[in-house]
């Protein structure tokens, strides 16, 4: 068997191994869809009314500003699932599961791609419940399903990138506790970005700054795929920035796993 089948078939089980366990604790699953949620609400019945008014559309207010939002919100649900994913490795860490796997017979690797994946899968859940309730307040898509699925695409990509980095916050840390609070940046970056408001409308060094961190060509993607406005170069700067992030995610979290002892001969 080579080397690529013995990644693949051990990644394949600790999928599974994370996948029982987001069976066992769903409050999880429906703690990263709820969160997003509520800012739904928040943002398009407390200031939607406001700030739908100032987007400089003809017909503007809550119906305009729920357009707006939606994507920024996706991209929020996304980042809030770094936290459950530091949370649970950093469990195993501290638990000794972690020590243990590394003196199997097992692709190193493949631990920490168990995790990625399972995190991913529990966001797309997530992000299934965000557009239920965003579609039954109101949400339009004004494009087709080819549309749709390229969406998609591109939230399973940015879902790999933020896994990734949580994967190695989640092995930074001694502490659980910590590991739960390092990824909440992540969380406030599409706060910074044009996920919530234009960019134009920002004082300047905000609005360099916001024009050119990741989230925000990432939102504007989105915004065109499933609303139909102009995507210009974002696309190709949200992939370039998935990718990026997803290859230093992974660099970082296998140096993290590494510092342990060697695996197994004959296993990467």
């Amino acid at each position: 068997m080579t080397a690529s089948s013995h990644v693949l078939g051990d990644s394949a089980t600790m999928l599974r191994r994370n996948l029982r366990r987001m069976r066992r604790y769903p409050s999880l699953t429906v703690f990263i869809a709820a969160t997003p949620v509520v800012f739904l609400l928040l943002f398009v019945y407390v200031f939607g009314g406001t700030l739908g008014a100032g987007l400089g559309q003809i017909a503007g207010g809550r119906d305009a500003y729920i357009a707006y939002v939606v994507p920024g919100i996706l991209i929020i649900t996304v980042a809030g699932a770094a936290s459950g994913t530091a949370i649970g490795i950093a469990m195993d860490m501290q638990g000794g599961i972690i020590a243990r796997f590394r003196t199997m017979d097992i692709a190193r690797a493949s631990v920490l791609i168990g995790h990625v994946a399972g995190s991913v899968i529990q966001t797309m859940l997530a992000l299934v419940v965000v557009v239920i309730v965003a579609v039954a307040i109101g949400f339009r898509p004004t494009t087709g399903p080819t549309d749709w699925l390229a969406a998609a695409g591109v939230l399973v990509l940015a879902s790999v990138a933020i896994s990734w980095v949580s994967v190695a916050l989640g092995l930074a840390p001694k502490s659980v506790e910590t590991a739960s609070n390092l990824p909440m940046f992540l969380v406030l970056l599409p706060f910074l970005g044009s996920g919530f408001v234009p960019t134009d409308s920002m004082p300047d060094l905000l609005r360099i700054f916001a024009a050119n961190q990741p989230f925000t060509p990432i939102v504007e993607v989105l915004r065109s795929l499933l609303l139909g406005t102009a995507m210009g170069d974002s696309g190709l700067l949200a992939v370039g920035w998935c990718l990026a992030i997803s290859l230093l995610g992974y660099l970082w979290s296998r140096r993290l796993y590494d510092r342990g002892p060697s695996p197994s001969p004959g296993r990467p």
